[in-house]
């Protein structure tokens, strides 16, 4: 393919001369001037043609290092769902121990810039050893051994230590719930290690292909399996209900393929894809199909024997998990009306990183019980107290909490993921086709991915907003990486260059364009710490009014503070 790339590229390096020396051979040979044009604009095809069969195998061969980047990269998207306005490791409450993991787990460079196509690791442990403890692990599930998957081990076990640390010490946590889950549904506990491969033990991921949770569910598998997705709840992000979603999805794959290897790979690329290789390969065996699967989803059995694997052996690696302090009991309460997590927070004293750990589903800090019962889940330490001042929780600020300009942007927001689709640009393709397509303007196009120019690429992939609708949370276009923060309700448009949006409203009434103070950071500096030097202001009020998508600044930045 590379071969083939170079020798493109040297023939249209060459082609600019050939106008010329077919000019003096027409000459020689008398052509008419119709017969000139008409070779020229033949030729301008030509080279048209071949550059775009150029960009093709470019975007191609972008595409077939997409696996390793999908599975590293998955350790850093969406920082700032839980960056800013979350507390740091200086907090005392044990329950931030998770938060803080999570956010170690994020944030970590260790394991990335490696082509798990290409890369193959050395290690001072023989085959032979790799062979005798895949064997003493007696998984129900085939765990198969060559190369590759020796590549995966290497890496979880060798190459990335202190994240595989973090992950650990957040198993803790996770595992119990996956494995209680599975047994109910009478499939293998081993599967739980897909949610390492899947997201990294992240409840709020979110892919490029807007996969989202701890299971990645897309939206329509999503509601298929009775997650519930609407304005105010997004149930893969909860940890508890995306695992039996999952467990139900591969209970029904292993009841199509009767392999477990098959199932796990039809979560990664549909069913329909597996049966596409089955039926090519003429082989229900894994190994057998490998090269007719989709490339991404080749390296997901590898990955997750070697996820298998470092979790298992871990200490003979010399790795220790690191600790997560959660407490031993979490009391689940009914809520029937409208609860917003500051309100518990406030008469409670629970803190609102601990809610938001503990219910990530609530993409607003809002559990909107007054449509139907929701739970919201506490640390039993709380519960009495909770009890105790239900009444005053639910009546504490609660005309500010939900101003009908706060409960406006939410409904506006709400329907953002239906109506969102990723296009992928075709030979032939011109904006003005896409855009008579899906009856939106050409303009539209351009502005959710931001564009500057009418150009496209063969390949390209373009976010379009059915019927020209765009949610007021989303900000990005089709070649960010990273989702927007799930806590927004308003508008996250502005610039990374740190200019306050204009117009619009944010999640807690506050208006973009009324300015508090401007304050200068300094050294040490979170925006936790500077929003709680202004009454009613939050961290994330911070980032929205800056226009900052992530919770990273600097001394000497200068943030203009919101009026409440």
């Amino acid at each position: 393919m590379k071969r083939l790339l170079c020798a493109l590229a040297a023939f249209l390096l060459l082609l600019p001369t050939l106008p010329a020396q077919t000019a003096r051979h027409d000459s020689l040979a008398r052509k008419s001037r119709k017969e000139l044009i008409r070779d020229h604009r033949a030729m301008a095809a030509e080279l048209d043609s071949l550059r775009a069969l150029l960009e093709e195998y470019r975007e191609r061969l972008r595409l077939d290092d997409s696996l390793h980047a999908d599975l590293m990269e998955i350790y850093q998207e969406n920082e700032d769902k839980v960056g800013a306005g979350l507390m740091d490791d200086r907090q005392t409450d044990s329950l931030i121990s998770l938060w803080y993991l999570h956010r170690q787990a994020r944030d970590l460079q260790e394991g990335e810039g490696y082509d798990m196509d290409s890369i193959h690791f050395e290690s001072n442990v023989p085959d032979s050893v790799y062979l005798q403890r895949l064997a003493r692990m007696n998984s129900y599930i085939t765990l198969p051994y060559n190369e590759k998957v020796r590549d995966y081990i290497i890496l979880y076990s060798e190459k990335m230590p202190t994240r595989m640390q973090q992950l650990l010490g957040l198993s803790s946590y996770y595992f119990p719930i996956f494995e209680e889950t599975f047994d109910r549904y009478g499939i293998p506990g081993e599967l739980k290690y897909m949610a390492v491969v899947e997201s990294a033990l992240n409840p709020t991921a979110v892919s490029r292909a807007n996969a989202k949770g701890m299971w990645q569910f897309m939206y329509n598998t999503a509601r298929s399996y009775g997650l519930t997705i609407n304005s105010y709840v997004d149930e893969r992000l909860d940890p508890v209900k995306s695992a039996d979603a999952a467990a139900r999805y591969l209970r029904d794959a292993y009841r199509t393929f009767g392999d477990w290897n098959l199932a796990i790979s039809s979560y990664n690329c549909g069913s329909g894809n597996v049966l596409k290789a089955i039926r090519r390969s003429d082989s229900r065996e894994f190994w057998n199909l490998y090269e007719f699967l989709p490339h991404e989803t080749r390296g997901y059995v590898p990955a997750f024997v070697g996820a298998m694997y470092a979790f298992t052996y871990y200490k003979e690696h010399g790795m220790t998990p690191t600790p997560c302090s959660m407490p031993a009991h979490v009391d689940t309460i009914e809520v029937r009306q409208m609860l917003h997590f500051q309100q518990v927070a406030d008469v409670v004293g629970v803190p609102m990183e601990t809610l938001r750990e503990l219910n990530p589903q609530y993409i607003h800090d809002i559990i909107p019980g007054a449509e139907k019962p929701y739970t919201l889940r506490l640390p039993f330490k709380y519960t009495g107290t909770f009890i105790d001042r239900e009444d005053s929780v639910y009546t504490h600020r609660a005309k500010e909490l939900f101003s009908p300009a706060t409960l406006e942007n939410i409904k506006n927001a709400g329907t953002a993921e239906a109506e969102r689709i990723v296009y992928k640009v075709k030979s032939g393709d011109y904006l003005g086709k896409i855009a008579a397509r899906y009856h939106v303007g050409v303009n539209d196009i351009k502005r959710w991915n931001n564009l500057r120019s009418n150009n496209l690429r063969i390949g390209q992939r373009l976010v379009i907003y059915k019927r020209g609708y765009r949610p007021a949370a989303s900000s990005q276009g089709a070649s960010s990486s990273g989702g927007s923060s799930s806590r927004s309700t308003a508008s996250s448009g502005g610039s990374s260059s740190g200019s306050a949006p204009s117009g619009g409203t944010l999640a807690s009434g506050i208006t973009t364009g009324e300015v508090l103070d401007t304050y200068t950071v300094k050294a040490g500096d979170t925006l936790y710490d500077i929003a709680k030097n202004y009454h009613g202001v939050s961290a994330n009020d911070i980032m929205k009014f800056n226009g900052i998508s992530s919770n990273k600044i600097h001394p000497g930045l200068k943030l203009r503070i919101p009026k409440p």
